[in-house]
């Protein structure tokens, strides 16, 4: 039961899938944020399918690569932009933790939000764009990577000593929950099934790829992370927004490279 609670607080606070979170509790914050790399899955799945069927009927990589983008931002109602900017405003503003905070709460984006929003969806739509450019299975296979990579790096971010930087809202709510042997076994777990799925779909180096790309992603995630509990005093929302997007982004340009 604990395990279903989970997969109910995964999809109702990271996507907009109706359906009816009824546990709040640390318990089902747990199971939530180790579950969180399977709403990622169902996430990429349909932004794979959005970009594949644009492109195999003719679209261009680069319209492929736009559906691509826009289907997960439309599934979390663009949440995770909304707090990438925030963040950037955040940290960018170079006012104390509690002015940074108050700036972060703002309806409006500043400067450093806007020009961090634009620079990660260019990225993320001309890495995509490239992987389309290859095939539709290219860009339907890091679609799905990005969108779980991404969520993989909330769970390592809800790990045991990450404290919260406000005694209330989401990141109190998951702050912590997730002992840190877990995390990595879930970190693990998901890189291991990447590079497998690589392997099956492009033979080694494929798998090698796509298992960078997920590390790579998590250290792009832990190094905004250390930045934001230095900066801020712990995590928040938005800050689990920046970290999806950034891992994301990483795991996109990484695949782009190869």
């Amino acid at each position: 039961m604990t395990a279903l609670h989970g997969i109910r607080f995964a999809f109702g606070t990271l996507t907009v899938v109706p359906v009816r979170v009824t546990r709040w509790d640390r318990a089902a914050a747990r199971a939530g944020m180790l579950s969180a790399p399977l709403a990622g899955l169902v996430v990429g799945a349909a932004a794979a399918a959005a970009g594949s069927a644009l492109a195999l009927l003719g679209a261009g990589a680069l319209l492929a690569a736009v559906a691509a983008v826009a289907v997960p931002a439309a599934l979390t109602r663009g949440l995770h932009l909304d707090g990438l900017a925030d963040t950037a405003d955040g940290l960018g503003s170079g006012r104390p933790a509690e002015d940074a905070l108050r700036i972060m709460r703002q309806s409006d984006i500043g400067p450093f939000g806007v020009v961090t929003l634009v620079l990660a969806l260019l990225a993320q739509t001309a890495a995509l764009a490239e992987l389309f450019a290859r095939g539709w299975a290219h860009g339907a296979a890091a679609a799905v990577l990005a969108a779980v990579a991404a969520r993989l790096t909330l769970t390592l971010a809800c790990r045991s000593g990450v404290p919260a930087a406000r005694p209330e809202g989401l990141g109190a709510a998951v702050a912590s929950v997730v002992p840190v042997a877990w995390a990595l076994a879930a970190a693990a777990l998901v890189t291991g099934a990447a590079a497998g799925a690589g392997g099956l779909l492009g033979g080694p180096a494929a798998a090698a790829r796509a298992a960078a790309a997920v590390l790579v992603a998590l250290a792009a995630g832990q190094l905004l992370l250390h930045r934001c509990v230095r900066r801020l005093g712990g995590v928040t929302g938005d800050v689990f927004g920046a970290l999806a997007e950034t891992g994301a982004t990483a795991a996109l340009v990484v695949l782009a490279l190869g």
